[in-house]
């Protein structure tokens, strides 16, 4: 079954449905350092561009269509309806891809989306609401809308994020994937002999290990079994009370790319061909790919049930 992929990053969110037995025949992401890593990962073809300078007719016909889309600020809506509330957004932007499908007579099967988990109550739920609208009455889907936290799915990480998923049939019945006991640690995703630049200095140690200044207090904890959301500017260094941070040898040590990538679920076999810099920033803000590959087998499930699947 064919699948476009939008906003694709380095492709976790493909890399699931791929394990699902869907063919993603088509990519696209803006970011060039992102589509570096994708293309050394994966055969299908991936686009380096701005999804709203793409043609139309340059996107593929598919089955399903997929992406975790940038949640824009929806702060000039108003009360209006259908397209014109999500005018300027990404979220528009898919919104046209899928009609224009429609005029075609080439309606995808299914719509899957994800996103941060906040979507269901940005401007007191009017996002959302909006999002929903669009897809159900303007371009006739089916939707399903669940919060999934990647430590449910066998990851040893705490991260929670929205995903909707569409279907064209509105005889479908759609169940998210079962949560699991996790049974790993973030201790049990960690390397050996990690080079001492990922070590904390003296200097930095106690400005890492501190629990804030003035208004702002947290407590900072290290060697969590399961960690804290990877950020995308992990690069950067927070404190302990927002980015990972664990005890090896005796000393502290920030988390390697190698490690986002596991706790992120990604293989070891994943080529990570750019600066530490960008893979923190790519592996921050990756779909999972355990959660992906569940809600995959679950949408094949449906469309099989409905005599949908090829």
């Amino acid at each position: 079954m064919k699948v476009v992929s939008l906003f694709s990053g380095i492709g976790g969110l493909d890399k699931g449905f791929e394990d699902a037995g869907f063919n993603v025949i088509w990519a696209n992401d803006f970011d060039k350092y992102a589509v570096q890593t994708y293309s050394a990962n994966y055969s299908n073809p991936i686009i380096l561009g701005d999804i709203n300078q793409i043609h139309l007719p340059d996107i593929p016909d598919s089955d399903v269509i997929i992406g975790g889309f940038p949640c824009q600020a929806f702060s000039m809506m108003g009360d209006q309806l259908g397209f014109e509330d999500a005018r300027g957004t990404l979220f528009f932007r898919i919104a046209e891809i899928i009609k224009d499908k429609i005029n075609k007579d080439e309606k995808p099967k299914a719509i899957i989306l994800e996103n941060v988990r906040a979507l269901r109550t940005h401007d007191r739920g009017r996002t959302f609401k909006t999002i929903e609208r669009i897809l159900r009455d303007d371009l006739g889907y089916k939707v399903f809308v669940d919060v999934l936290n990647s430590a449910d799915y066998g990851v040893p990480q705490t991260r929670n994020r929205t995903y909707i998923v569409c279907f064209s049939n509105s005889e479908a019945e759609f169940e998210y994937p079962e949560k699991k006991p996790l049974e790993v640690t973030l201790q049990d995703r960690l390397e050996q002999n990690v080079p001492a630049k990922y070590f904390l200095s003296d200097k930095i140690l106690p400005t890492i290990l501190s629990n804030g200044t003035g208004g702002y207090k947290a407590k900072s904890e290290i060697d969590l079994p399961v960690a804290r959301p990877l950020c995308a500017t992990m690069a950067k260094m927070h404190r302990a009370c927002q980015d990972n941070y664990v005890t090896q040898n005796g000393k502290v040590r920030r988390l390697t790319p190698r490690e986002c990538a596991r706790l992120q679920g990604f293989e070891d076999s994943f080529i990570i061909p750019v600066s530490d810099s960008q893979a923190y920033k790519q592996f921050g803000n990756a779909v999972t790919v355990n959660v992906s590959r569940a809600v995959a087998e679950a949408v094949r499930k449906t469309l099989e049930d409905l005599g949908e699947w090829e």
